[in-house]
């Protein structure tokens, strides 16, 4: 039964995370900041249901086989989430887009002077 708490646990982070994430849609100044919030959001809200998911699956279910292709999701939203936030994000420098403020590092710029 204590499992079923750290499942609920795992869903309010989730919730959390996700409201979060919106928050900082919302306040962040610029286009790359709100993909940043954006990426938290796709990242840490679901991967949290994601956890949960595969504790309810195995403890609660007995169902081996709906934890495995959990784990196998999880794996691949935590790999291919950063990858299009950072393709999302050098698409945008390439057409045109800018922070609001000078950036410190800017090797999109390098990039594009190849």
């Amino acid at each position: 039964m204590a499992l079923l708490y750290v499942v609920y646990v795992l869903i309010g982070l989730s919730v959390f995370f996700a409201l979060a994430g919106v928050v900082g849609m919302l306040r962040m100044p610029d286009a790359f900041c709100r993909m940043q919030s954006s990426t938290n959001i796709a990242t840490l809200g679901v991967l949290g249901v994601i956890i949960g998911g595969i504790i309810y699956a195995f403890a609660f279910l007995h169902n081996g086989e709906m934890g495995v292709k959990l784990i196998v999701l999880g794996v691949f939203y935590v790999v291919t989430v950063p990858i299009s936030g950072h393709a999302i994000a050098k698409g945008a420098y390439h057409h045109g887009v800018r922070p609001e403020k000078d950036m410190v590092c800017d090797q999109y710029g390098e990039d594009l002077e190849k």
